[in-house]
């Protein structure tokens, strides 16, 4: 089945339409997102062989790029939708984006998590206001609990990924970076649920035709790699990977059309090489990265993805970390070794 055979098949919307979303997410977004730095460095760019802009996301609201789809999906629902609130479900950085967003419009927000997600995720989630149910300890899966709370509360539900205003929001990001650091012959982003690589893909598509958009995985959980080699959804067990926000099990129908229509590879890092990519951004570009953000620099630094001399935009897609397992990280075996 072609890539357009499979859009149509699935409902995904059209070029045309996402790219008429990302330009209504830019309006949207204007003056509440950040407009986070472009950062490079010498030492990157060294161990790269190429040039090497980092776009932080990890120094946006609530530390990631999810609060840009987070507040987009959720400016997008008619008023009297909004305002009865929404719900949605996620592991860490969506949690706290959407929790926050909510906050901001003045409504509120139910956030179904697991009772093990990060410690710094979870406080932050409750901080910006946000009602907490842990699905593992109410026995329901967590898109079942999620979908069931929408319905028993009249709240909206704002999925983590598969949503097109959610993706158009995450695209404003790389159409940020295009105009901050002009042409650009690739764009790395990290890929859990694909939400990102597909807005990515999206601003490439509209802003710098001819840009290579590439998607780094993490190898335990490597799903949307098969996905986008098969042609169809392809699930994994939950990815056992410091890469919290990327142990998705499978990405979505309208991910992998997006991807499929836009990205021209994805890849993977293992978690021993992001280890060593994060204490690098750490301790030399002075950049507070969480392991998901740092699996396109992994994969740079490894030479799994070889662009020699050339300009490349890396999405740090956050930097909500606890700092007490990033020390033990930083101090493992794993931290030590040699990629080359």
């Amino acid at each position: 089945m072609t890539v357009a055979e499979y859009a149509l098949e699935h409902g995904v919307p059209s070029h045309e339409d996402m790219a008429g979303r990302l330009a209504a997410a830019r309006a949207r977004l204007a003056g509440v997102a950040h407009v986070t730095p472009v950062i490079t460095s010498r030492q990157l760019d060294e161990a790269c062989g190429a040039s090497v802009f980092l776009k932080c996301e990890n120094l946006q609201r609530m530390g990631a790029f999810k609060f840009r789809g987070a507040w987009n999906a959720i400016a997008a629902l008619p008023a009297d939708v909004r305002r009865r609130g929404v719900v949605a479900y996620s592991s860490g950085n969506h949690a706290q984006a959407v929790a926050l967003a909510a906050r901001l419009h003045g409504v509120p927000s139910v956030i179904v998590m697991p009772s093990t997600a990060p410690a710094a995720k979870l406080a932050a989630t409750r901080g910006y206001g946000a009602e907490v149910l842990f699905h593992d300890q109410l026995g329901e899966g967590r898109e079942d609990l999620a979908l069931r709370t929408s319905r028993e509360r009249g709240l909206a539900l704002v999925a983590p990924f598969d949503h097109p205003d959610v993706v158009a929001g995450q695209g404003t990001a790389t159409a940020e970076l295009f105009e901050q650091q002009g042409p650009l012959d690739a764009v790395l982003a990290p890929v859990g649920g694909a939400g990102l690589l597909s807005g990515t893909g999206l601003a490439a598509a509209v802003q710098a035709t001819g840009c290579r958009v590439i998607g780094v995985e993490p190898a335990l959980g490597d799903d949307a790699v098969r996905s986008f080699t098969s042609g169809k959804l392809e699930s994994v067990p939950v990815p056992d990977t410091i890469c919290d926000g990327a142990r998705t099990q499978r990405v979505s129908h309208l991910t992998l059309a997006l991807i499929r229509r836009y990205a021209s590879e994805l890849v993977t890092a293992d978690d021993a090489q992001v280890i060593r990519a994060m204490r690098f951004l750490w301790e030399r570009v002075k950049l507070v990265v969480e392991p998901t953000g740092a699996l396109a620099v992994a994969a740079l630094m490894t030479g799994r993805v070889k662009l020699p001399g050339q300009r490349v935009g890396v999405i740090l897609s956050g930097g909500n970390v606890d700092l007490a397992q990033a020390a033990a990280w930083f101090a493992s075996p794993a931290a030590a070794g040699a990629d080359r």
